[in-house]
């Protein structure tokens, strides 16, 4: 079965890469140790499986991200979607920086330019709504850019409807990037409506929660220092045993049934998103392999599952 997914206007595989799996050994954001020869194959790897999609961030790897994915697609540039952002960057010290100041977008977006080795980047978001810089104002910075060709679209990440309508007054905002996932799914309430409404597209982040809702999450697993999880504040609050135990208790769902856990979390995503994609990050061709998997019978994994409601009431107990 062949499984496409409209965005952007085009008709593509619905997974997105998350290229914050290959910069573990930059720093910043990323998820452990992944040489640059080996992130480069699964890269063309998974570009030769079909995915066009290719999602970064200077934070990732402090710019390794970019950098990989850019020599990685070199040769098949125009056939893809590279995808950057503004907003999250660092001091000398490596300390994170929150900012939507439109100078600092200005400076990202050129850095991002060089990390790609591109002379234009598909889509760029805006990483984070900031309570101290009217949208706005960013905004007219990436709709300058988009005039002279260096960004083709524009996007926000982990928004508000505030900030769309707002940052739509001065540039089309065309995709919206949130966290959704069977735990999380806050925007379906008001996000979800009005991009329907709007006709805009969607990619969810953290689709299998970094590896808590494949099932198979090890809570004795020793991250490695390039692992942001190993130190990071975020996700020592994240409760992560409590999750655990609730998609344990929840495998009684799948017995007899020839699908998994990453199944069930790819196939709910893609039935309740609209039009746009799922991003995904992978360290190796398996399990790469095994979400293209996913998303080749998530239709007919999303029709057998009988148990849809019990699981969603279920994974709900998190938020309680």
């Amino acid at each position: 079965m062949s499984v496409r997914a409209n965005f952007l206007g085009k008709s593509i595989h619905p997974l997105s890469f998350g290229g914050a799996a290959l910069s573990g050994e930059g720093g910043g954001y990323g998820f452990g140790d992944i040489s640059e020869a080996d992130s480069i194959e699964l890269v063309r790897y998974a570009y030769e499986s079909g995915v066009r999609v290719f999602d970064s961030a200077p934070v990732y790897g402090f710019g390794l991200s970019e950098k990989r994915l850019g020599l990685a697609l070199k040769a098949v540039r125009e056939e893809c979607v590279l995808i950057s952002k503004s907003g999250i960057s660092w001091h000398e010290n490596k300390r994170i920086d929150m900012s939507n100041d439109p100078k600092l977008a200005e400076k990202m977006l050129l850095q991002s330019l060089k990390s790609f080795n591109t002379d234009y980047i598909d889509l760029y978001f805006i990483h984070w709504p900031d309570e101290r810089v009217d949208i706005r104002k960013p905004m007219e910075v990436l709709a300058k850019y988009k005039e002279k060709g260096v960004i083709k679209h524009i996007g926000l990440c982990n928004t508000t409807l505030e900030d769309l309508e707002k940052a739509s007054e001065i540039e089309k905002v065309e995709v919206v990037q949130s966290e959704y996932n069977l735990f999380n799914r806050s925007v379906e309430n008001e996000v979800f409506p009005y991009l329907i409404d709007k006709g805009l597209d969607f990619m969810s982040w953290g689709t299998l929660d970094k590896g808590v809702l494949t099932g198979l999450y090890d809570l004795k697993r020793v991250f490695d220092d390039s692992d942001c999880r190993k130190k990071s504040p975020w996700w020592k609050k994240s409760d992560v045993e409590k999750k655990v135990e609730l998609v344990n208790n929840c495998k009684k769902y799948l017995e007899g049934k020839d699908y998994n856990f990453i199944d069930l979390a790819i196939s709910f995503n893609l039935h309740n998103i609209a039009q746009g994609t799922v991003l995904c990050g992978v360290k190796n061709k398996s399990r790469l392999d095994s979400i293209m998997n996913s998303i080749d019978r998530s239709q007919v994994i999303y029709t057998d599952f009988e148990y849809w409601d019990e699981l969603k009431v279920h994974l709900q107990k998190f938020y309680e």
